[in-house]
């Protein structure tokens, strides 16, 4: 069969395979911790400046927006997975309902996304962790590493962001001692994380003043940019607006996908995995849209709008100067489960293509302790290699083309499969189905196109790399290439 026409059999995924299986460890607690874990990270921590700086108060309407579409998402990931619980997230449930071909570049963008994501978290945390080294000394000794080792090559005289590639190498420490171990560790963290987002709320709202929210929207609601707009006028393209803020506060969300990838590992998927996406996203959104509230009731948006570190900025100038330490803290202790989350799903879409064909099969192996001990170490080697040596600032929007593009694909699913097979039993229905596919498929177009174009063309370059290696290997040592397994 053509590749365009390769579909995997849903029955056939379901069926055991060979070799080693993923242990079955996990219960909807832990896949809550692991959706919070993931999604309250970096985001909320950083992006709430950047987003009131684009759209003024009505950041609250952008989050709004972000959180609409990635609950629509999130209730047809929670369908598909219920469905299929096999690891490999957007990736598995396009090979089933839309072919190889469309398979194959969602994975490839998830590759994308879940590495930036990956390595940009892991650059962040080492800025903390470098200020945090700076000022103690032991015995009259500086921790202070040398400038050389806490920066990359593309700083003057920087070598390697050495602690960015520590803490990368500590997650998957954790990762391989097994599923359950490094998910209680994470869910003791991700308490941490919450707490100190309650906190920050508790003492800025004795702060809050209304006429911080005036004028709501001074930048205008704002509009997609046309496909390579700076490249074709030669002229930067200013993005502004609230669906400018949605389409940047997007990454403070996306994260609930990583608990798809956990399908295998789970002890009753088809009741488990809904409500942990469903849950984490709905916590999540409550929690963003307070914290949001609160910040902006508490101070200008101007006075904290350029700021990397927002909420401890807020803090500072509200005369606490200790809970913004708490804050910075915590942030510094808790920004981990972001890493163990994605690194988590990374590791098991390289699994889930590995198996099919699509990559080396030896990247498929499994571990005595049920951990897919091979492609974790591998995909630990490429991140920790992109925080070691690159800068990531101009690249980490491309995080959110590679997630739009799956979210995107997972809508298109739902719907497609609604129709193609209505009687197949489904554990969870998502209401509405045509009405959640819609949102998340329309949302996500729009959302793309109000990245900046160059962010759009290096995602379409990135993509066409990808298609060389799929015709040049990858589609012809498939499973269903060599006829290995049944198709849909």
């Amino acid at each position: 069969m053509a590749f365009w026409n390769r579909r995997r059999s849903i029955d056939a995924m379901l069926a055991p395979h060979d070799g080693p299986a993923l242990k079955k460890t996990l219960s909807w607690p832990h896949l809550m911790a692991l959706g919070v874990g993931a999604i309250v990270g970096t985001g909320i921590l950083t992006l709430i400046g950047v987003g009131a700086g684009l759209a003024g108060p009505a950041v609250m309407i952008s989050f709004g927006l972000a959180g609409l579409v990635c609950a629509c998402a999130a209730l047809a990931y929670a369908e598909l997975s219920t469905m299929m619980p096999a690891a490999g997230s957007a990736y598995t449930y396009s090979y089933a309902v839309l072919g190889e071909l469309i398979a194959w570049i969602v994975g490839w963008s998830l590759i994308l996304e879940y590495s930036l994501v990956v390595s940009a978290v892991a650059v962040g945390w080492s800025g903390y962790a470098v200020g945090f080294l700076n000022g103690i000394e032991i015995g009259g000794i500086s921790l202070a590493l040398p400038e050389a080792l806490t920066v990359g090559p593309h700083v003057a005289g920087g070598i390697v962001n050495l602690p960015a590639v520590f803490i990368i190498a500590v997650v998957t420490g954790l990762l391989l001692l097994g599923t359950r171990e490094s998910a209680t560790i994470n869910a003791v963290l991700v308490v941490i994380k919450i707490a100190a987002l309650i906190g920050f709320v508790v003492i800025a709202l004795p702060a809050f003043d209304a006429a911080n929210f005036s004028p709501f929207m001074p930048n205008g609601f704002g509009s997609p940019s046309l496909p390579f707009m700076e490249q074709i006028t030669g002229q930067p393209v200013v993005q502004t607006g609230v669906m400018a803020a949605a389409a940047i506060i997007f990454f403070a969300f996306y994260g609930f996908d990583a608990i798809s990838t956990a399908a295998e590992e789970t002890k009753r998927p088809e009741r488990d995995l809904a409500i942990g996406i469903v849950g984490s996203m709905v916590v999540c959104t409550a929690l963003y849209l307070i914290v949001a509230a609160a910040a902006i009731g508490a101070r200008p948006v101007a006075s904290f709008a350029e700021s990397p570190e927002p909420l401890a900025l807020i803090l500072r100038e509200l005369g606490q100067g200790t809970a913004a330490q708490w804050m910075a803290a915590a942030a510094v202790i808790a920004l981990p489960t972001v890493l163990l989350a994605f690194l988590f799903g990374q590791s098991r879409i390289f699994l889930g293509m590995a198996r099919d064909g699509l990559l080396p099969r030896r990247l498929a192996r499994v571990s005595v302790r049920g951990v897919p001990a091979v492609v974790t170490v591998f995909t630990a080697i490429v991140v920790a290699i992109l925080a070691g040596v690159m800068r990531l600032d101009e690249l980490a929007s491309l995080a959110n083309a590679g997630t739009l593009a799956a979210f995107g694909a997972v809508g298109v699913s739902l719907i497609v499969l609604r129709l193609r097979d209505p009687n197949r039993p489904r554990v969870f229905k998502a209401p509405l189905w045509w009405l959640v596919g819609g949102i998340t498929v329309i949302g996500c177009v729009v959302f793309f196109f109000s990245l900046k174009g160059s962010t759009q063309l290096y995602f379409l370059l990135w993509n066409a790399v990808g298609l060389v290696i799929y015709f040049a290997w990858s589609s012809r040592n498939s499973r269903l290439a060599k006829g290995e397994e049944v198709q849909g």
